[in-house]
């Protein structure tokens, strides 16, 4: 009778060691982050705009005449009577697009 009531005690306790292993494994296993990921970056800025009712919006002075191929620059020579195709914030944008720079 001794014996059988060790057998049962033994059972009882492998049974709750079984549990509290298996509740150790997956508190182990949880996957919990440390930090918190980071924000995604911001898109870059276009490198050229459509013109507004015939003009460059603010930010993107200089115009480009697609069809010549040339840019305009503020303060250039014909730069007041051009009628912009596209516009870009800088005219080194816009060499890199294939467009040259207006003759002085």
């Amino acid at each position: 009778m001794a014996r059988r009531w060790t057998i049962r005690l033994a059972s009882v306790g492998l049974l709750a060691f079984a549990a509290w292993w298996w509740r150790q494994r997956a508190a182990a296993m949880a996957v919990t982050p440390t930090t918190t990921p980071p924000a995604p970056a911001a898109p870059p800025p276009p490198r050229w705009l459509p013109p507004v009712d015939g003009d460059c919006p603010a930010g993107y002075p200089v115009k480009v005449n697609e069809s010549s191929g040339i840019i305009h620059v503020p303060g250039g020579r014909f730069y007041a009577r051009t009628i912009p195709e596209r516009c870009y914030a800088n005219a080194e944008d816009a060499e890199a697009d294939g467009y040259r720079r207006a003759k002085a």
